[in-house]
């Protein structure tokens, strides 16, 4: 019988599913799958992606760590793709690749000062809070008035976690470095700016109805954003997630503190809408010092135009939460302009010719960009497993498919790599640094003591 000799570089979701999925498919062949990643632990923006604060979320570890703990995949972690292995590799030893890298970096907002001292990317952020290996220990958290540019799920969790008080996030997996620089922070406003109105935000009502349970924590929204247009009107009524964010809104809005008047709270989280960026001013030194947003208005087709009228408010930190941006692989072929590897429904092409690139394939925000919840991976997954199915005639031919030769060659070229063992040590490490503290687990941080821990060294 024909074997499939299958690797899939990324540990997170998209490659995890992407896994289970060809395993589980009606097929006329094997298949032996080994997975890589360039950290030394799986999950990918499940564990670096998400809030500490959000164990729904993070309950999708469980599924996914039922899919590895089966024990038919190989992981290969700790391992850079185009530095310890390189497409060659591949092609000597597989019969075709999946790349499910995601997309981690921030995407770009082109306005004046966006690169202001005290400006910053979400993704940067979150990766910071949730104990990257390869981002610095220590976060400058020295504003007491920040701005968070973004109606989205990221733009909350990174304003949830400036306003939140530390000592809340205890209960959670939060780094020990990540709770002293909370903890310190002066922090007594924070401010989100969405260009549209209420009713086409992109958060989920389960994220936004967080924010108003925060403890010592004032809701402010205003009542100038809620004079809805025809539009927006239909949005509510025909669809019950908006339904239900307008509620929220609305509930907010017979608060004490809405219009910024009469909260009680030591912070403030306040949502404006209708808020276009325009500039970030700055000091002398090249610090910021407030935000600049033009009014705009509905254009009755679900978009908005700008009002001419501007407006200010004085901050020291800006965040830019606008969605995230994929990165290129060495030799893969990348779309500098969206940020994906050309496919076609997960068939890698050439980025000139549109011809397809036999043994390529990618999966996930890679394939299709930064866009839909974890759950939307599977579908894509699924998709991209059946053209590899039916690309049997077009796979690679390798020199040497042996399962010895993958980890003769990281040992020749002297990779630490971890491995599904290597995990489980790490975390029950992990988890056993937090049981003192009657905590789920305490993050280990610096990488080359993941490694150490990983490979029982």
């Amino acid at each position: 019988m024909t074997k499939l000799r299958l690797a899939i570089v990324g540990a997170g979701p998209a490659g995890i599913y992407a896994a289970d999925i060809i395993l589980k498919a009606e097929r006329t062949f094997d298949v032996s799958i080994d997975l890589f990643d360039q950290l030394p632990a799986p999950y990918g923006l499940v564990r670096y992606g998400v809030a500490p604060d959000h164990p729904r979320i993070k309950g999708i570890i469980t599924a996914l760590r039922e899919v590895l703990d089966r024990g038919d995949i190989r992981i290969f972690g700790n391992v850079r793709f185009g530095e310890d292995l390189t497409l060659d590799d591949l092609k000597k030893h597989y019969n075709a690749v999946i790349f499910a890298t995601g997309a981690i970096r921030d995407a770009d907002l082109d306005i004046p000062g966006i690169d202001a001292k005290g400006s910053y990317g979400a993704a940067d952020f979150v990766s910071w809070f949730d104990g990257h290996p390869d981002v610095p220990r220590e976060w400058p958290l020295d504003a007491q008035s920040v701005a968070v540019i973004g109606n989205g799920n990221v733009a909350l969790d990174v304003s949830r976690m400036l306003a939140k008080h530390a000592d809340d996030l205890l209960p959670t997996e939060i780094p020990e470095n990540v709770y002293e620089g909370l903890k310190a922070s002066p922090v007594t406003d924070v401010h989100v700016f969405g260009r549209r109105g209420p009713a086409q935000v992109k958060f989920t009502p389960l994220e936004l109805r967080e924010l108003g349970e925060l403890r010592d924590v004032d809701m402010v929204v205003y009542d100038e954003d809620f004079d809805y247009d025809d539009a927006s009107k239909v949005a509510i009524a025909s669809n019950k997630q908006v339904m239900v964010i307008d509620r929220v809104l609305q509930q907010w809005r017979q608060r004490d503190s809405a219009n910024n008047a009469g909260g009680t709270a030591s912070r403030r989280l306040h949502l404006h809408f209708w808020a276009k960026p325009v500039e970030v001013k700055t000091d002398a030194e090249g610090r910021a010092t407030a935000f600049v947003y033009e009014r705009t208005r509905p254009d009755g087709e679900g978009g908005v135009v700008g009002t001419g009228e501007l407006r200010e408010v004085p901050i020291q930190a800006i965040y830019r939460a606008v969605g995230y941006f994929g990165s290129p692989l060495p030799g893969v072929p990348f779309d500098k302009r969206h940020g994906v590897i050309p496919n076609h429904e997960g068939q890698v092409l050439h980025k000139d010719s549109n011809e397809r690139v036999p043994g390529v394939y990618a999966t996930g925000w890679i394939k299709r960009g930064p866009v839909g919840l974890i759950g939307h991976t599977k579908s894509d997954a699924m998709e991209t497993v059946r053209h590899i199915i039916n690309d049997q005639a077009s796979w690679w031919q390798p020199v040497d498919p042996s399962d010895e030769a993958i980890p003769a060659l990281l040992a020749e070229r002297g990779v630490a790599w971890t491995d599904l063992d290597g995990w489980h040590r790490l975390d029950q490490h992990e988890i056993a640094l937090g049981a003192p503290h009657g905590r789920a687990r305490i993050k280990v941080v610096p990488r080359d003591e993941m490694v150490t821990v990983s490979r029982g060294e």
